[in-house]
């Protein structure tokens, strides 16, 4: 079967334009890929493919009395084209596309439901939008799912980042997070979970979206962006974090038995960032916040069993950073003494 020819209807949906028609499962399958994002290059913005939730439809469409919304495409423009379209002008269309070549149609909204159809005959309904662009693609990507249960909040922070023109001011807590997320020099680099194919070999320690809240505590209670650029807030951020990574070493460099770089933990000690800011203002710098946390780390216990044991939510970050300031307030006394 060299050539898929789909007789579709024609019309809009909202401003764009649409193709709406019907096809069994198999060819959908066979012509649509999924554009899932790779977080080492940054191609692609859906999230990693979930085969339970694949199979968990492939069993229900299979089932009597089964059905399901029509699975959302989009016809890409690319140079090698591999489709062609000829409309009537009564309101249907023809669609031709070579099945011998890569697959033409983006799944925008249907990569579960497909993803395990590729030898079903089921008639399916689609519809189609035609030549979006991928940012385009991306953002009703992300209008279609942003209420989605289970989907990945910071996969939705990604896409705004790329999508947004002035990011640092229209939001400065995700700038600054890409900023430890992306920089060579941050411990944080290729750490983050963002939702699309996991980079291999990396040990994750947190998503983007609880960096990207730890951020917003910091800016909120340090105040710096009242004084400093939200580059020169990124600066003191990463400072900050790399100066935990060297006096906290032990506990940072085990992920998985540590709660130094999961929720509390980074929520926690953003604050303790906004305290040092608040105590040395621009004075403040990395020998001097490797100083302070080193000598926190002397009394801290991160361990999964420590002081931190079952701490979440709101309380616990604020038990946590209770924690943590009392023993700065110690350490000062008995200096003192």
């Amino acid at each position: 079967m060299p050539k898929v020819e789909i007789t579709c209807s024609t019309g809009r949906s909202g401003d764009r334009k649409v193709l709406l028609g019907f096809a069994r499962a198999s060819v959908l399958h066979a012509i649509s890929f999924p554009d899932v994002l790779d977080e080492r290059s940054g191609e692609g913005y859906q999230r990693r493919f979930n085969s339970g939730h694949s199979l968990d439809f492939r069993r229900y469409i299979r089932e009597a009395g089964s059905t399901t919304i029509p699975l959302t495409f989009n016809l890409r423009a690319t140079d090698s084209r591999g489709w062609t379209l000829v409309e009537n002008g009564s309101g249907t269309a023809h669609l031709t596309i070579d099945s011998t070549a890569e697959p033409v149609m983006a799944q925008v909204d249907c990569q579960h439901r497909l993803g395990h159809l590729a030898d079903l005959d089921i008639e399916l309904p689609f519809m189609c939008f035609v030549g979006l662009t991928v940012e385009e693609e991306m953002a009703v990507f992300t209008v279609i799912n942003r209420k989605a249960k289970g989907l990945s909040r910071s996969l939705l922070d990604f896409h705004d980042a790329r999508l947004c023109e002035d990011l640092a001011n229209d939001r400065p807590e995700l700038f600054i997070a890409l900023c430890l997320s992306n920089d060579p020099a941050s411990p944080w680099c290729g750490q983050l979970d963002v939702g699309g194919n996991k980079v291999s070999g990396m040990t994750r320690k947190a998503s983007l979206r609880t960096l990207q809240k730890a951020v917003r505590r910091f800016l909120n209670r340090s105040s710096i962006l009242k004084q400093r650029s939200v580059e020169e807030a990124a600066r003191v951020v990463l400072d900050f974090w790399i100066a935990v990574s060297i006096a906290m070493r032990d506990a940072w460099a085990r992920p998985r038995g540590s709660l130094i770089a999961k929720g509390v933990g980074v929520y926690a000690l953003m604050d303790i960032a906004a305290d040092m800011w608040r105590e040395s203002g621009c004075a403040l710098t990395r020998d001097l916040m490797i100083a302070h946390l080193s000598d926190l780390a002397v009394d801290v216990d991160w361990s999964s069993d420590g002081p931190f044991k079952g701490l979440g939510g709101e309380g616990g970050v604020t038990a946590a950073v209770a924690v943590l300031r009392s023993i700065r307030i110690q350490q000062t006394l008995r200096a003192v003494a």
